[in-house]
């Protein structure tokens, strides 16, 4: 797969820096990845992201895109303007939806979700054999769609 250069993933207040690319893993069922450092405009850095190319079954339960803002950072929206930027990387990839998922007690990232106008789906269990269940003991999570 090719990565696409990532510099025009920025707006008036954070800017995303590129970290690593991952290639996919066939074997684990891995898509391509993107990992960022969320930052301000003068290069603090303030949170991550990833962002997950293609669709498969797992991505369904894992999501197409991560976050994680340092909690001094937090209340400011900052992770849903990262989706935003990531949500134009999708679509130079040919997507048309992603999905973003987290745990039903996780009430900021549902937020999130919602200021972004996700749909929610459902609230999924996850698959016996599913790596979050397996390694973190996660049992469900909220699926929310993303029309790009």
């Amino acid at each position: 797969m090719l990565f696409y250069d990532t510099d025009f993933l920025e707006d008036a207040e954070i800017k995303l820096v590129l970290e690593r690319t991952a290639d996919e893993d066939p074997v684990r069922k891995w898509v391509p990845a993107y990992y960022f450092c969320i930052c301000s405009k003068r290069g603090e850095p303030m949170g991550r992201c990833d962002l997950r190319i293609g669709y498969n079954e797992g991505l369904y339960y894992g999501g197409h895109i991560g976050y994680a803002v340092n909690e001094e950072y937090r209340g400011r929206h900052y992770a849903a303007k990262a989706c935003k930027l990531l949500f134009e990387l999708a679509k130079k990839h040919g997507m048309d939806h992603l999905y973003i998922t987290c745990d039903p007690d996780n009430i900021p990232s549902r937020r999130t979700c919602e200021h972004l106008h996700g749909e929610l789906l459902e609230i999924a269990e996850l698959p016996e054999d599913n790596d979050m269940r397996i390694n973190d003991g996660d049992t469900e999570k909220c699926v929310y769609r993303f029309e790009l």
